[in-house]
């Protein structure tokens, strides 16, 4: 596990790569679909963020939500000032507060 500095750009250098990645799923407990995040321009970051957390704890918990806060560094300063600004951060924030069930991560590996 990485520990995380004070600086998301400095963080991601530390993640595994998402080339091989087409996108993840995130999946409630009865194994629904309730989000996506794609490969693509502007969602790499999340998407690094989140395979890394799915290698490292197997489920998007409380604890794996409250480190993903601080991989996000300075990210989740601004997710809490602005609302809806970082969906994906802010989803960790509600997991972290009790505020949203642990969700599964299914890597959907590139074709």
């Amino acid at each position: 596990m990485i520990q995380p500095t004070a600086s998301f750009e400095a963080n991601l250098k530390l993640l595994p790569s998402v080339d091989g990645l087409a996108a993840i799923d995130l999946l409630d407990h009865d194994g629904a679909v309730v989000a996506s995040i794609l490969n693509e321009p502007g969602k790499q970051g999340s998407l690094a963020v989140y395979q890394y957390l799915q290698q490292s704890f197997g489920v998007l918990d409380g604890k794996a939500a409250a480190h993903g806060l601080f991989v996000f560094a300075e990210n989740t300063v601004d997710a809490k000032n602005r609302p809806g600004a970082h969906p994906n951060i802010d989803r960790l924030l509600e997991i972290d507060a009790g505020e949203a069930a642990p969700l599964h991560i299914r890597l959907l590996p590139a074709s």
